[in-house]
């Protein structure tokens, strides 16, 4: 049994701890995409594995293919689409995503940004069950992913609804939050400025999901080539 005086000490420790810095209030609408004509504006690692169908009357974008024809250079997804043209530094990003994978103690979805290359970007994914390599903020450095998370829940309890999913970064001080369905306490945290900037982007480790609504705003820096 924890005695209490450890007790109070980890509870001061975490309130020690500094919260994540939101991004700049400044942020202007960068895009916004209800696939209602189509995905043109996105970038998939295997296009056969991503399309626009029709859901309850709604156009979604969805990734049904389990493990798609891409192998990436490091242990990190397989399943990714990135939005083209478009790098960011401080953002805000929301989006609706259904997972439509059978359920299953690393059921996932994922959502990329600071996107470099193959070899270089960030991650969360946000898995039913926490442990190192699921459920968390992850960096790929030219390495197998690691987790950079200093905040994480013990899982997230996908289901077969929809559901809203925040992240906001703030580039100066290398802060991300993770936020789901509660957009005002974060799921995770992560504090990293390895990489200020970069593309961003949706999908799964190697499961299913189907997205809509996706909003970004953020401060660009250009378009890439």
């Amino acid at each position: 049994m924890l005695r209490p005086s450890c007790f109070l000490i980890g509870l001061l420790f975490l309130a020690s701890l500094p919260l994540p810095a939101a991004p700049p209030k400044s942020l202007s609408r960068v895009f916004s995409d209800r696939f209602d004509k189509g995905a043109d504006h996105w970038e998939p690692s295997d296009v056969l594995a991503w399309k626009v169908v029709d859901s309850s009357g709604n156009k979604v974008y969805s990734q049904f293919k389990k493990r798609s024809d891409y192998t990436p250079p490091h242990r990190s997804p397989y399943n990714m689409s990135l939005l083209k043209e478009i790098e960011v530094t401080d953002f805000e990003l929301n989006v609706k995503v259904l997972s439509t994978h059978e359920d299953y103690g690393h059921r996932d979805v994922c959502l990329f940004f600071g996107y470099q290359d193959p070899a270089h970007f960030y991650y969360v994914h946000l898995g039913k069950e926490a442990d190192d390599h699921a459920n968390q903020v992850f960096i790929v450095n030219d390495a197998p992913r690691i987790k950079i998370s200093t905040k994480t829940t013990a899982g997230t309890d996908w289901d077969d609804k929809w559901h809203n999913v925040r992240i906001t970064r703030n580039s100066k001080t290398g802060d991300i939050a993770v936020y789901f369905d509660d957009m005002k306490t974060p799921v995770m945290t992560a504090r990293d400025k390895t990489f200020t900037s970069g593309r961003v982007g949706l999908g799964s480790f190697d499961d299913t999901g189907d997205w809509d609504d996706f909003r970004l705003r953020g401060k660009r820096v250009g378009a890439r080539r």
